[in-house]
């Protein structure tokens, strides 16, 4: 559960955006180890499957032979866990640079960089995309622990705010999607072009992670990443919005519907009068999200239907055309992503995918490990641990190639033809 709130002061740099013309992306496996983890060394606890189970398990074994403790009296229940990690995590204090990313719509998006690590990072440091939740942003708990655990390790990290979140400004009648991966598009394209010699890798949740996992199944074989990590997927809509609004998963959806509401209500000068089939009045005082997404995104994104919205938007359709290397992370109580929803044959069918389980964590919650249960959640260490081993992947085969790849590792993934 996203948590919005008015957030830090950043200092405020206009950018405008540079497109770069598309070179035809020539993908280089990630090299397979011949380790393979015996299924007895991984703790029972934990489901882990997928097509590239084999290839990517030795470098979390560390972690995956243990078992999943959640702390006591936090956890034993999907929701208290969903909101303790929402109200009461901490928030790691760090100095964000923040960059407006006007895009070919006449739209704008925001870039929070750590401040400095434009001087103090190699231009070659490998580049960790980060994209929240539902109205979340790089004021939250969770993208922030993020951040501080990849930049400890010598990362340069940047927070996606997607439009009307984390204070990004909303210059155009049209917000973001589960459908919408034209900002994504333009955002690593961007990046890219700041650091043409640096490797890129994204990690989104929730909502962002059904944005992400759909970019990666457009792109596919031309996908200029080299690594991404979901986390709390939602994976197909119709599922989720069945249960988000049953129980008490109603708290979530008024508290959800009550954040896009004062988002839009911030920017409502710029739909008067708006043409076509939208309902402002209904958007405007959103009780659920599905209201808001009825009077104003479906038709934002051409859709004829809220169900039409919902299965389409829906990112199962994208795992099996995903072909960079994709962990997946998920809570089996996760009271807003359902686990009937994660589509396990798809993942299983695909080489490029893995997918881990967790018997409890909520949404967004994982209050287990080390730093439970004021620090970061469970999940952190495993997804560098998971992105350490590609980059590290990547430059042995820099540094063993005898070809025409021999330049930097930014050229495992861009070979001009």
């Amino acid at each position: 559960m996203a948590k919005l709130s008015s957030g830090p002061t950043f200092p405020i740099s206009i950018s405008r955006h540079t497109y770069h013309h598309r070179v035809t992306a020539c993908h280089v496996a990630t090299p397979t180890t011949t380790t393979t983890i015996p299924f007895a060394d991984l703790h029972p606890s934990l489901e882990v499957i997928g097509g590239a189970r084999n290839r990517f398990l030795p470098a979390l074994h560390s972690t995956l032979r243990h078992s999943y403790d959640p702390f006591p009296f936090i956890a034993w229940n999907p929701h208290v866990e969903t909101i303790f990690a929402s109200f009461f995590r901490s928030i790691p204090d760090v100095r964000l640079r923040r960059e407006c990313l006007r895009t070919q719509d006449g739209g704008a998006v925001a870039l929070d960089w750590v401040a400095g690590d434009q001087y103090q990072l190699p231009p070659d440091s490998p580049i960790l995309i980060l994209m929240p939740g539902l109205t979340g942003g790089s004021e939250n708990s969770y993208p922030r622990h993020m951040l501080t655990k990849a930049r400890s390790k010598g990362w340069r990290v940047v927070v996606f705010n997607s439009r009307g979140c984390g204070n990004s400004p909303v210059t155009t009648p049209q917000f973001y999607s589960a459908s919408f991966v034209g900002d994504m598009h333009e955002v690593v394209e961007h990046v890219s072009g700041i650091y043409p010699e640096a490797n890129l890798y994204a990690a989104a949740w929730s909502l962002g992670a059904n944005i992400l996992v759909r970019y990666l199944g457009d792109e596919s074989h031309a996908c200029p990443l080299s690594g991404a990590v979901s986390l709390c997927n939602p994976f197909n809509l119709v599922y989720a919005f069945e249960k988000f609004t049953k129980g008490f998963n109603r708290v979530y959806d008024k508290a959800l519907a009550r954040s896009i509401r004062n988002i839009f209500k911030r920017h409502i000068l710029l739909f008067e009068d708006i043409e076509g089939e939208y309902n402002i009045p209904l958007a405007l005082n959103a009780r659920q999200v599905r209201d808001f997404d009825e009077g104003l995104t479906r038709v934002s994104f051409g859709f004829k239907s809220l169900d039409e919205y919902y299965y389409k938007a829906s990112c199962f359709h994208s795992i099996k055309h995903v072909q960079v290397p994709l962990l997946c992370i998920q809570a089996a109580n996760d009271p807003i992503s359902p686990a009937r929803a994660i589509p396990r044959e798809e993942i299983e069918a695909n080489r490029n995918c893995l997918l881990i389980v967790t018997p409890k964590g909520g949404h967004l919650g994982w209050v287990a490990g080390a730093e439970a249960p004021l620090g970061g959640p469970w999940t952190d260490p495993v997804v560098m641990d998971f992105l350490e081993h590609l980059e590290r992947g990547t430059h042995k085969t820099v540094e063993s190639s005898n070809g025409p790849l021999t330049a930097t590792s930014k050229n495992l993934h861009h070979a001009e033809v």
